[in-house]
């Protein structure tokens, strides 16, 4: 599958689970929603406090398997390095994520303030194949 393949992929699929590395090598997966950034990378809400996000500020390599809603059925995996970009700078990443799940938000302001409230994170991840 080419990286404009998997793009579309993620455009119309937001269900995916995520593989970091723990410092011991192991592996940590957790269920994500994602979809696709403006710029063509795999784009997730993550926050600060989380295993995900301290293993990925450890070792910025991420891997990400997005499904269907049916879940078996067709699915893409993609691998790349992450860029972690917090509110209230990812903010507008974050929104963009949120317009492609979810629809318009009923009080963006509202919207906003809850991101750096939960100390949201902007998780990037490049399609590099």
């Amino acid at each position: 599958m080419t990286p404009d393949e998997k793009r579309a992929f993620v455009r119309d699929n937001h269900r995916a689970v995520l593989v970091t590395r723990r410092a011991d090598g192991r592996v940590q997966t957790s269920p994500v929603v994602c979809g696709l950034a403006d710029d063509g990378r795999v784009a997730v809400s993550i926050t600060e406090d989380r295993a995900k996000t301290k293993n990925l500020r450890r070792d910025n390599r991420a891997a990400i398997c997005v499904f269907t809603d049916d879940f078996f059925g067709p699915w893409v995996q993609v691998d790349g390095p992450v860029e972690l970009v917090p509110a209230p700078t990812g903010t507008e990443g974050l929104k963009a994520l949120y317009r492609q799940v979810a629809g318009e938000h009923p009080d963006w302001d509202e919207y906003e303030a809850a991101m750096v409230r939960d100390r949201r994170v902007l998780c990037l991840i490049s399609i590099d194949d």
